[in-house]
């Protein structure tokens, strides 16, 4: 066979990656992916199972730095860019302070550059000087009030909030039941929203909620895609346009 008479075959752009530490349960990966840039991949490696319900028990659990690092080794090979612990209860449970430990932990462990969901928040507040906020959960009361004291720790007052109290399922909430939360839970002085925990789908209700509340509806996957982005010089893909203006602003 002729091989010159092959056509020209460009093939796909250079790939660039994110790892993703994920929690035993998740169950919306399909939403990570809308956030990010054709050319960029998630690869996905899980915490140990742990047979005890959505609470500050499972939160431990699943934070531990030995298993962080394990996974991090898990996605290492495909050489990724930026290593995230996609969880945002494993992230704030313990404070400031111990989420600095699960970004040190996932460094030592090889990652290039590490993120958490609850860290890209901070970041966020920071960026968009956030000092009043509202927060929705589907959590338990402690967790909820777990998530207030790590807010506390980064200047943010919190004006209202609610929570679901859900042990397990988080995926199945559907786009109203979370949305009719955020709109009721909002208060006038609050100069942003968070909707916490990366089992929970946010990404069609982020633009319509800002449009209508008129300030950044911030959740944690987006949050977390993000700060992983922005370590990678790339802007965030879908809604979120405080955050994307932050992005734009950085490269003026």
């Amino acid at each position: 066979m002729d091989l010159s008479s092959l056509p020209e075959f460009d093939g796909p752009g250079d790939q660039r990656g994110i790892g993703i530490i994920a929690p035993f349960d998740l169950a919306i990966e399909r939403e990570l992916w809308r956030w990010i840039p054709a050319e960029v991949s998630l690869h996905l490696a899980r915490t140990h199972y742990e047979p005890v319900p959505v609470s500050r028990l499972m939160a431990e659990l699943v934070s531990n730095t030995h298993h962080l690092e394990a996974a991090t080794r898990d996605v290492l090979h495909v050489e990724p860019e930026v290593v995230a612990y996609l969880c945002a209860s494993g992230s704030f449970v313990n404070g400031v302070e111990y989420e600095k430990t699960l970004v040190a932990a996932i460094e030592a462990a090889g990652a290039p550059a590490a993120v958490t969901t609850s860290g890209a928040l901070a970041e966020a507040v920071l960026a968009l000087q956030i000092s009043r906020m509202c927060v929705i959960t589907p959590y338990d009361e402690e967790l909820t009030e777990l998530l207030h004291a790590f807010l506390g720790q980064l200047g943010v007052t919190v004006l209202r909030s609610d929570y679901l109290g859900l042990g397990g399922g988080i995926w199945k909430v559907n786009y109203r039941t979370v949305a009719e939360r955020i709109v009721a839970a909002d208060h006038p002085d609050a100069q942003a929203i968070f909707v916490s925990c990366t089992n929970l789908r946010t990404y069609d209700i982020v633009d319509p909620l800002e449009n209508m509340l008129g300030k950044p509806i911030l959740t944690a996957n987006q949050l977390t895609m993000w700060a992983c982005l922005g370590r990678m010089d790339l802007p965030m893909m879908g809604p979120g346009r405080w955050l994307r203006d932050v992005f734009a602003g950085a490269k003026r």
